[in-house]
């Protein structure tokens, strides 16, 4: 292989195909860093194992980045490559392209589908671990190794009612010992709730190994559940628009509602709807981005955790505000997740918020937005696919019972209040079974 000259502005984008990747990549482009997407099309795949599809239309990788030259004049290149499939791949990559970041989206994103059972579930783990730890390894073989900056999530601190802020990744803590106190720093106690968010908390061990170990510089992203589609740069041209994904697995919950509200099919909200949750819109997760780039942590310095999400809401709240905008009922179904009925949830954005990223907060117009794209692509929409069908834990067959008092093996569920039941439109006619993410 012939060694690149190494280029301060050469970013390697590692899943660079993906709803969050391809946003990513243009906008770096059109910054002026030189851009090359290493991606496997997994996602594709699964669409197409699923039977499940982008409402909106995905155009080839051949086809996105030729338009993409014809609107800009800047080339991006893409290299069909599965990461973590090989570390002697991965390391002769990296010594032959040099590049001075490496952006990390190269794995499976959907908590839900992480869920469906055993089979996902191992291939979650397997796909997200291997891809993380063989780029490390790579990485750790370069005199000059390069920043790594990983999108993580904000569930891997779990989403309990704390009475305090979520700190961003680190949590000073005093410990006594034999009459001595000694404060200490470590690492946030992590609580995932599926095994897409297992994965990201075993990526954070990961990163505070090769940092310390080997002294690479790594950024670590906890990003909230992104909403919106489009960008500045997607909305150039057909040919470059973002994923719409609104099935049970993949579609985030605030795009999900929008595009229930444009079919006039009843939002689907779990449980109670009291579960408060971060988010951030798409434009917003790229701009971060490019702040992360753009300060990089010195080798040796441990890993630099960003909160990347802007603001909170209950999803009760979320879905009362579309329904009243589009006049679409909602309705209560039964929550396959193994979630608190209800949590608080406040979380510290300072450092970002500190390099400059004004957050782009929700409003009307921006709704509006993503539900004119739902419209506009509503003809392609699947019904069938938009109930969740992923739960948390399978129910096993019922033990025969060796006596006769009651099982005290599960909990009691509560039941939803009737506040709540007052603000469900009796008249929307909906299968109970089904949920959102």
């Amino acid at each position: 292989m012939i060694v690149r000259e190494a280029s301060q502005h050469r970013v390697l984008v590692l899943g660079g195909d993906g709803f969050c990747g391809w946003p990513t990549c243009l906008h770096l482009s059109r910054l002026g860093y030189d851009i090359i997407i290493v991606d496997d099309l997994s996602r594709r795949t699964i669409d197409a194992e699923y039977g499940t599809s982008s409402l909106t239309p995905i155009r080839s990788p051949t086809e996105r980045l030729e338009a993409w030259y014809e609107r800009t004049g800047r080339k991006i290149e893409f290299l069909k490559i599965r990461a973590g499939e090989s570390s002697e791949e991965m390391i002769a990559l990296l010594k032959t392209l040099q590049p001075r970041t490496i952006v990390h989206f190269a794995e499976q994103r959907s908590a839900p589908f992480s869920m469906k059972s055993w089979r996902e579930r191992r291939y979650t783990m397997e796909r997200n671990l291997s891809a993380t730890h063989d780029l490390l390894i790579a990485a750790a073989q370069l005199h000059s190794p390069p920043h790594i900056v990983h999108l993580g999530s904000i569930g891997v601190y779990g989403y309990k009612t704390r009475s305090f802020m979520l700190p961003e990744g680190y949590l000073t803590v005093t410990a006594h010992v034999n009459g001595v106190d000694e404060k200490m720093e470590i690492l946030y106690p992590a609580d995932p709730e599926s095994i897409y968010h297992l994965s990201k908390a075993n990526d954070q061990l990961l990163f505070q190994y090769y940092s310390k170990n080997d002294r690479l510089p790594i950024t670590d992203l906890h990003q909230g559940i992104v909403w919106g589609t489009q960008t500045d740069e997607t909305e150039l041209d057909e040919r470059l628009i973002n994923r719409f994904d609104y099935d049970g697995d993949y579609g985030t919950v605030l795009n999900r509602f929008l595009l229930q509200a444009s079919l006039g099919y009843p939002l689907t909200v779990h449980g109670t709807g009291r579960q408060t949750r971060a988010f951030i819109h798409i434009r917003d997760t790229i701009r971060c981005l490019a702040i992360a780039i753009n300060n990089p942590p010195r080798r040796g310095e441990g890993v630099r955790i960003y909160n990347q999400v802007t603001e909170t809401h209950r999803i009760l709240d979320l879905a009362r505000l579309i329904s009243e905008l589009s006049g679409t009922p909602y309705r209560f179904v039964d929550n396959p997740r193994l979630e608190a009925e209800e949590n608080e949830l406040e979380v510290r954005n300072d450092q970002l918020l500190g390099l400059g990223l004004e957050p782009t907060c929700l409003r009307t117009g921006l709704l509006e937005e993503v539900r004119d794209i739902a419209q506009r692509y509503s003809h392609r929409c699947d019904e069938t696919k938009i109930p969740s069908t992923s739960k948390w834990r399978a129910t096993p067959p019922a033990p025969q019972q060796t006596t006769d008092a009651p099982s005290t093996r599960h909990s009691r569920r509560e039941p939803v209040p009737d506040e709540l039941h007052a603000h469900s439109p009796k008249e929307a006619g909906h299968d109970p079974g089904v949920a959102a993410p």
